[in-house]
């Protein structure tokens, strides 16, 4: 796994989870990809900007 990417556990309902996997398969994505992907058009909808960390920052902070 890349190293710039947060790991966590997400529990989904089975249906919410499948409809998903319907969705990355008919979009030729992963699961994990399809969430992210829905996760940044909801933020996007909702004028949520996100900001990326900086690797020179990163850097300069020892890789935190």
């Amino acid at each position: 796994m890349p190293s710039d990417r947060k790991a966590f556990a997400l529990r989904l309902d089975p249906a919410l989870h499948d409809a998903i996997a319907r969705l990355a398969n008919a979009e030729l994505r992963s699961v994990n990809a399809e969430i992210e992907f829905l996760l940044r058009e909801a933020l996007k909808a909702r004028g949520v900007k996100i900001e990326a960390k900086a690797k020179d920052e990163d850097n300069k902070n020892g890789g935190e």
